[in-house]
């Protein structure tokens, strides 16, 4: 599933995080990782007036560019094929731009980088490749669930039964074979959006027709895991999807999420790109994010 995987770093702690996660998984699948930097040169141009001084912190940018891309090298096994580049611009558009490039599978980034001119994996640019890569994102906080591991016990697929959540469903599925994970399928029922008024209840034949449906979806993906011989565990949740994943994952120790950036519209929405930009900022545990291009493209 993911023959190349492109690793953005800064040498920050949070990017190393996310290094550690993506030789993991290229050592999974036999991948190759491409480790790029990226000196954001527009941003130090704005506060250097002289040439010569300028040039030299540019200078200094390289350099430390450099470094943070030879690091992945020194931390992959010899087992694992890494090539390195550091490139110069707008870091969010080059990230894109090189993933397109190098046609990638994946890219796995940190969330949060250096600060100021010389920062890289800040959330804005994370985010940003997020909403705009024709791959998945894997974004890794610096937090215990992120640290180095030999790999994912618990899986967390949330679902709202739409081809968005399906095309994760793949990924999840496909991690929790090579990491022998137990899959946690999961759906909320975001009753508040279903009611006519917040002071109103949803027609309770309307509820159970849609936990219904909900049910059937986490039961299809238990069954999925199940076939391969991988634990699997279902729940239909009720209240505002991004404060119930957030709870679950925190409850059940769970070590991944794999999640659609969006689903349905209207009432019946879970997988809204405000939910998984919530997890995204807040999830303790790394989060793979699928776009719905992956559904369109199958």
């Amino acid at each position: 599933m993911y023959d190349t995987i492109l690793v953005p770093t800064d040498g920050s702690d949070h990017a190393a995080r996310a290094v550690e996660q993506a030789l993991t998984l290229a050592d999974w699948f036999d991948a190759t990782v491409h480790a790029v930097s990226v000196v954001d040169t527009s941003a130090a141009s704005g506060l250097l007036s002289s040439g010569s001084v300028r040039k030299e912190f540019i200078s200094q940018l390289e350099d430390g560019a450099e470094r943070a891309v030879e690091a992945i090298e020194t931390m992959a096994d010899d087992s694992i094929a890494v090539q390195t580049a550091v490139l110069e611009g707008e870091p969010k558009k080059k990230i894109i731009s090189y993933a397109a490039d190098i046609d990638a599978d994946l890219i796995v980034m940190g969330t949060h980088g250096r600060s100021g001119v010389s920062r890289f994996v800040a959330g804005s640019v994370t985010e940003h490749v997020v909403r705009n890569a024709d791959c998945p994102v894997l974004t890794v906080r610096g937090t215990e669930q992120a640290e180095p591991s030999d790999g994912y016990e618990e899986i967390l697929v949330p679902t709202d039964g739409s081809d968005a959540a399906g095309a994760a469903v793949d990924h999840g599925l496909e991690l929790a074979r090579a990491a022998d994970a137990r899959v946690h399928a999961v759906t909320v029922l975001d009753t508040g959006d279903m009611a006519a008024s917040p002071t109103l209840s949803p027609p309770t034949e309307i509820v159970k027709q849609l936990e219904t449906e909900r049910q059937n979806a986490t039961d299809e993906i238990a069954a999925r895991a199940r076939e391969d011989g991988l634990a699997a565990t279902t729940a239909v949740l009720e209240g505002r999807p991004g404060t119930e994943l957030l709870e679950y994952i925190d409850d059940h120790g769970i070590d991944l999420v794999v999640m659609g950036t969006h689903g349905r519209s209207g009432l019946d929405r879970l997988l809204l790109g405000s939910t998984t930009e919530r997890l995204l900022r807040h999830a303790s545990a790394p989060v793979l994010a699928v776009s719905s291009n992956e559904a369109a493209d199958e």
